[in-house]
């Protein structure tokens, strides 16, 4: 198998030979990784329960665990969700990895489509899976949002969108994710949104999938998954606690072939991640925080509003040489768009990832504008 680097690899060796201005300190703003603290009570759950580590996990995650992801479902989707409609997941990177080579398996010419610019570990999975790939492109001309009438979607095997969208932070209607739901009904095509930033939001929630379905008719959740994940809502990427919920004939294959994959949480990270789960209290500080950095950006370098994710989707010309010369004057990091796309998608944006505090925030958004306004 032949896998492209990873955006991050391609940004080092875009920069190996850029000396960053030293009268600045050093700001990474690459990657999605929020920068804020735990809170103390899912550290305090992991602390308490390290005598567990002497006992194997189960594949399929232990009952509180899944029983917090199902209440947090119901009080946050308004969607109550049967015990086999979800399962607990070591994070969701992997998910996204091995979910398409089980699905598509048994296609003799499996056919995968997904939002372009990208996760690149959809791109692994598609690869991994021998799939063709239909690349649903999001550009300015479209909003950022799919087009749902291209002819070769009907073909799909499996469709994952990504809403709210990393990177550009759009975000879909739950009429407009009503429509992909009905079209993967029609068509018997896989559906799978990935929701790992359905918490991180400036005003109106984003809408999950599975309210989707609901809305269209869809109540057994026929062809409809969703994945979503704790690491942004709870500052705690390192719990890798996650879950894919949906259709529950699918979960049911797929959870079998999970208990190959070996890929069970440790039980005093289940135990840390369920009391996360739990609670709603901590998102809330955490989503205002994101908020008002989103907002700070939106002032500082005058761009539109952004409804979701911490992202900032910024239209530069030349990715690669703002990225280049950003870094040299002002020591700072941002990501070129077209290390995230393929076929031009991304080209001429950069990523900004406003993972630190409003304050720190404030300060490179400002050294960002100066320097946006000096390189014209």
């Amino acid at each position: 198998m032949h896998f492209e680097p990873y955006p991050f690899e391609k940004l080092s060796a875009l920069l190996n030979d850029v000396t960053p201005n030293p009268q600045y300190e050093a700001v990474n703003l690459t990657i999605g990784e929020p920068q804020f603290e735990t809170p103390m009570f899912i550290q305090n759950a992991l602390k308490e329960n390290s005598a567990l580590l002497n006992k194997y996990p189960k594949s399929s995650g232990e009952g509180y665990v899944t029983e917090a992801q199902r209440t947090f479902v119901q009080k946050r989707f308004g969607v109550a969700l049967k015990e086999s409609e979800l399962l607990c997941t070591f994070g969701t990177r992997e998910v996204l990895f091995n979910f398409p080579q089980y699905l598509l398996h048994d296609k003799p010419n499996p056919v995968m489509a997904y939002t372009n610019p990208f996760y690149q570990i959809y791109e692994g999975a598609a690869i991994a899976s021998r799939a063709k790939v239909v690349h649903l492109n999001l550009t300015k001309e479209n909003a950022f949002k799919p087009d749902i009438t291209l002819p070769q979607l009907k073909e799909a095997d499996l469709i994952i969108l990504n809403f709210p969208n990393n990177p550009t932070t759009s975000t879909l209607s739950l009429d407009e994710l009503g429509e992909w739901v009905k079209f993967a009904l029609k068509y018997d095509i896989v559906l799978l949104n990935d929701e790992c930033y359905s918490e991180i939001y400036v005003d109106e929630k984003p809408v999950s999938l599975l309210e989707a379905s609901l809305h269209v008719g869809n109540e057994s959740f026929k062809n409809v998954l969703v994945i979503n994940s704790i690491s942004k809502r709870s500052s705690a990427p390192g719990l890798r606690s996650g879950f894919i919920a949906g259709d529950e004939k699918i979960l049911s294959g797929y959870m079998k072939y999970r208990t190959y994959i070996g890929a069970g949480i440790p039980l005093p990270l289940q135990k840390a991640s369920a009391a996360a789960w739990s609670d709603m209290a901590h998102v809330e500080i955490t989503r205002q925080e994101y908020a008002k950095n989103l907002r700070l950006a939106e002032a500082i370098l005058g761009i539109d509003a952004i409804a979701s994710t911490f992202y900032v989707w910024l239209e530069v010309g030349d990715d690669l040489g703002f990225t280049c010369k950003l870094y040299q004057e002002k020591n700072i990091k941002v990501l070129p768009g077209r290390f995230l796309g393929r076929g031009g998608m991304g080209d001429g944006f950069v990523r900004i990832a406003l993972v630190e505090n409003s304050t720190k925030t404030e300060t490179i958004l400002k050294e960002i504008r100066d320097f946006m306004a000096t390189s014209k």
